[in-house]
């Protein structure tokens, strides 16, 4: 009977060391949880915005702010043929098609095929059918038309009436292709004539294909999905389970999130369209829990996608609960087992495993709240074999993904960002800061070496020339892989403009050399990279400034260099 009061004592400690274990696990489980949700919406909303961002170079390419529209298209069609060719080379894939029709009924349109194969599109009297005309090259010779054997009229076409209507950039509503029955949106301003009168309106079509490709690429857990879905509810992409319905024809139509036959999307959808309106200014990704129908609570990130065109898309990611907390509940049910026999052997030994797991729990909830509050670099010192150890584990591979590019191994696009707003603060607090340089890298004919000689080559050209990037930099230096085969490099310090030029031209001579990724009989591939320059503060006071700097000045550079090997061809010639 002594020994009753003792039990009971370590039966009450051995509770407490299972119900700390599950308690702090659970902290830190949620923390990390709303991080990763956050996250992986900012990346989708990344990744959506970089897919509808081509969409207003390509307007700008084909009609330059300032630069009157003709009085009639067959006056100037030389120079619009040059500029939509050169639009449509911008963002091939998506932006394969720019047209523009004015108030005279009159059409100009440019279809890329691929790289070399182009259509136009004409109606240069404003009435009757449209002229088809296959040519190849930008200065090509015009085949043999094909005249269509419907009558277009571009004034009544809705992107028409939309541009007429409004003074900036605008999206028409999303839609359902004709011919591949994927939902499309179409991007359109008004172009003035010389006396800043409306002329016409210049329009190119955007694929939202790949929205619901990447949605369906992200690793997500067992019963979680994502989603971007307009303000009235209709689907642009789900990461699983159909987007789009079948109507009574059998044809394609448009899915609303309340009809979806996925219950997690319903309610999902339900939850957060209550708390848009509160949010609807909000930047970045926001977190809420809620309750399913069947009272199974669900973890849930959102965030709304915007610009001055008009587009508004909202990105949803909903997890259960359970995914998440499914190993901490199966870790407390052990802990607690081995805690009670282990706490009947000797209160000593109980009181150790409370101090060890209570302390490495304090130190991994402690490092999810310092990456949950934006410290990716956050250091956690645990190393257990057990669950416990494995959520460590977890966690770092989880830190190293999130600023790491897998391919190449450099640091990734958002670890570029942070490091730049990092260098950014140091520049406020210095009194007289010495100026960094951003370059901006796009590969030449990547697209060429992927269709010619395959992905697996493709990644190891981007894996060379990440490492030929690291070796022919300082070490202070930062180079990252921005998306595709875009590269940027964030030059620590620099004395003047001079030295950034000089960095720049070493790094494009680094660049030329021939790629040890292909075959020395390999023909069609040039090595080398386009290399576009900005300089804090003159070229930009933030990170999205001089990323749009260095960006501009790499696509005239492009564009410079393309001209001026036409030229060489055409004196060869």
């Amino acid at each position: 009977m002594l020994t009753v009061p003792y039990v009971v004592l370590v039966l009450f400690l051995a509770a407490a060391i299972g119900g700390l274990s599950y308690s702090a696990g659970r902290v830190a489980v949620d923390t990390l949880s709303n991080q990763l949700l956050s996250e992986m919406v900012y990346r989708i909303a990344q990744a959506a915005e970089r897919h509808v961002f081509g969409a207003s170079a390509v307007l700008e390419t084909a009609f330059p702010s300032g630069v009157a529209a003709p009085e009639h298209i067959g006056a100037d069609l030389d120079n619009l043929r040059t500029r939509f060719w050169l639009a449509t080379s911008v963002h091939r894939d998506p932006n394969h098609y720019a047209y523009y029709g004015d108030r005279n009924g009159e059409f100009f349109g440019l279809w890329r095929h691929s790289e070399t194969e182009a259509e136009l599109r004409l109606r240069t009297s404003g009435k009757g059918p449209r002229r088809i005309y296959r040519f190849s090259g930008i200065a090509g010779e015009l085949r043999e038309p094909v005249s269509e054997t419907r009558v277009f009229e571009p004034r009544e076409r809705p992107w028409f009436k939309s541009g007429q209507s409004s003074a900036l950039h605008t999206w028409t509503s999303v839609y359902i292709d004709f011919k591949t029955e994927e939902l499309v949106a179409t991007r359109a301003r008004r172009v003035n004539n010389a006396l800043g009168e409306f002329q016409g309106v210049v329009a190119t079509d955007l694929s939202l294909q790949q929205v619901n490709q990447f949605l369906r690429s992200l690793k997500l857990t067992a019963n979680g999905i994502a989603y971007v879905v307009e303000p009235d509810g209709n689907l642009i992409g789900t990461s699983r389970g159909p987007h789009l319905r079948k109507d009574a024809a059998g044809g394609n139509a448009r899915l609303n999130a309340e009809a979806s036959a996925d219950p997690l999307v319903v309610d999902s959808y339900r939850e957060i369209r209550k708390l848009l309106p509160d949010s609807a200014a909000a930047t970045h990704p926001r977190t809420a829990v809620f309750a399913t129908a069947d009272d199974q609570p669900v973890e849930a990130a959102y965030a709304r996608l915007q610009d001055a065109a008009g587009l508004d898309w909202t990105i949803v990611i909903a997890v259960p609960r359970s995914d998440f907390l499914g190993g901490v509940t199966q870790s407390y049910q052990r802990n607690v087992g081995l805690a009670l026999l282990a706490s009947l052997m000797t209160v000593v030994i109980g009181l150790m495993v409370l101090s060890v797991v209570a302390g490495d729990l304090k130190r991994l909830a402690t490092a999810a709240r310092n990456v949950g509050d934006g410290d990716f670099n956050a250091t956690l010192d645990v190393t257990r074999r057990d669950e416990i150890g494995d959520l460590a584990k977890s966690f770092r591979a989880m830190q190293s993904k999130l600023l790491s590019d897998r391919l190449t191994g450099l640091a990734n696009r958002e670890a570029f960002l942070r490091r730049v707003d990092d260098r950014l603060v140091q520049q406020h607090a210095v009194a007289d800061p010495r100026p960094f340089a951003i370059l901006f890298i796009d590969l030449n004919d990547f697209k060429h070496i992927n269709d010619s000689f395959g992905h697996d080559v493709g990644d190891k050209v981007l894996q060379e020339t990440a490492q030929r990037m690291l070796g022919g930099l300082r070490s202070r230096d930062m180079v990252a892989r921005y998306a595709g085969d875009e590269f940027v490099v964030m030059l620590d310090a620099v004395h003047n403009r001079q030295d950034a030029e000089s960095a720049r031209s070493k790094l494009e001579h680094l660049l030329e050399t021939p790629l040890l990724s292909l075959a020395p009989t390999a023909t069609g591939a040039r090595a080398g990279a386009a290399v576009g320059l900005a300089i804090y503060p003159d070229d930009g006071q933030d990170v999205e400034s001089l990323l749009q700097c260095s960006d501009a000045d790499m696509y005239r550079r492009k564009q410079a260099r393309q001209t001026a090997r036409r030229k060489a061809s055409g004196s060869l010639g």
